[in-house]
């Protein structure tokens, strides 16, 4: 956790930096970035999601100890220390059991927190925003301040037993929607300077008054929306004018700086700028996967191409086909007009695909079908046409030829445009 304390304290002495957080649970965006970190000399900030994984297994079927050692046990294989991978834990609060009743949400919430702690992870999104069944809509600063300091000391408890670093934590109540916007997108409002500057202070008095006095200096960060997000086919490009105010608000503040959610399809130009004013800590997710679906898609097309009819792994076929048995993760989300839906279905910036690929017989597919280009490699004349710039990559004695090599690269082309706006000194 120092390299972050030590980035956030550099920052607030005036050094355009700032770090960008990984929100995959994906083995194969996990281990791309982990090896581009490596390439990089970074630090990397790695975050499940509440929803991904919680005491229950969430979406992936996992709980907090079964992510983080598959995290590790991908450093371990790529290489990268792991006193150089942090662990995050990403809307952590009610948002899974919104459906019950406060007290019985807030219940499960402790369990999450505490076995998010246990299992190893240190950066620590308080996110107490959203309301019950039993809540009033929407719900006040005070509350959410007051169930957000009851989860911060069942944290603080559960890593003195345990031991290891202290954590440090995210806290704030304008939080984007997980994973994009479900409508249509026109105009976004940064965040107000006077709605910072009281979620800080409600906050402050919260944790306070529930003897967090001492944790308040590891309070780093503070969720706003900067006037950035996506759709299903629409970005909302930062605007730095916009966000000038809240931008310089911060500055008045010793020990915090800004995170912002949902940077993903953000221009290089508008990360950068993102970090400069101040919103430092950048999170990234969908754009990952949708990367990873990018790069499968055009393996498909050159297996199709290169492998006989009866050995291909179909891929893309194999999860529509998913997407269509279990449609509970996009049903609600997509168009119900069959043209739309179908093409919401591939290609929405949201990204939905990333629910479906543990799937059994999704990832029984993939790897199908790294294997069939493994061991049949296809002609460099394929890649080109599919996947130009992994061949430009080739060329350029880059990267090897291996099918995992080739999505490894896509994804990084992404990773690439977040390490240049954090690092542009």
């Amino acid at each position: 956790m120092e390299a972050l304390l030590q980035m956030v304290q550099r920052h607030k002495a005036g050094e355009i930096t700032g770090v960008y957080s990984v929100c995959s649970s994906h083995p194969l965006v996990i281990e791309a970035s982990m090896r581009h970190a490596l390439k990089q000399g970074e630090t990397l900030v790695i975050e499940a999601t509440s929803n991904q994984v919680n005491q229950d297994g969430g979406y992936t079927g996992m709980r907090p100890n079964d992510f983080c050692n598959l995290v590790f046990s991908i450093a371990d294989t790529v290489g990268l220390p792991r006193n150089r991978v942090i662990m995050g834990g990403d809307h952590l609060g009610p948002n899974c059991w919104q459906d019950l009743t406060a007290e019985e949400a807030m219940q499960k919430s402790d369990i999450l927190i505490a076995e998010y702690i246990k299992a190893g992870f240190r950066k620590i999104h308080l996110d107490c925003s959203m309301s019950c069944s039993d809540d009033p809509v929407p719900l006040g600063d005070d509350l959410v301040a007051l169930r957000a300091a009851r989860l911060c000391a069942v944290a603080e408890q559960t890593w003195q037993q345990v031991g290891g670093e202290a954590p440090v934590y995210i806290i704030g109540t304008e939080v984007p929607v997980p994973g994009g916007a479900q409508e249509g997108l026109d105009e976004l409002t940064p965040t107000s300077v006077e709605a910072a500057t009281e979620t800080i202070a409600i906050h402050k008095h919260a944790f306070f008054d529930a003897g967090l006095k001492l944790t308040w200096p590891r309070i780093i960060a503070l969720v706003v929306q900067p006037g950035v997000e996506f759709d299903h086919h629409k970005v909302m490009a930062f605007k730095p004018e916009k966000a000038q105010a809240l931008s310089q608000n911060i500055e008045n503040d010793p020990l915090m700086i800004y995170e912002a959610h949902s940077t993903d399809y953000q221009t290089a130009e508008h990360l950068a700028d993102l970090v400069k004013g101040h919103f430092a800590i950048l999170k990234v997710g969908p754009w990952l996967t949708y990367a990873l679906r990018e790069a499968c898609w055009a393996l498909d097309l050159i297996e199709q191409e290169w492998i006989e009819q009866a050995n291909r792994a179909n891929l893309k076929q194999t999860l529509l086909q998913a997407m269509q048995d279990k449609p509970v993760y996009w049903k609600k989300y997509y168009s119900q007009d069959t043209k739309e839906q179908a093409l919401d279905c591939q290609y929405s910036l949201s990204d939905r695909i990333r629910y479906y690929w543990p799937q059994p017989e999704v990832t029984a597919s993939l790897n199908k079908l790294i294997e069939n280009l493994d061991n049949t490699p296809p002609p460099l004349t394929l890649v080109s046409q599919y996947l130009p710039n992994q061949y430009g990559a080739i060329v350029n004695g880059e990267i090897g030829t291996s099918t995992q090599e080739l999505i490894f690269h896509k994804i990084s082309e992404v990773l690439a445009q977040y390490s240049a706006a954090c690092h542009s000194n």
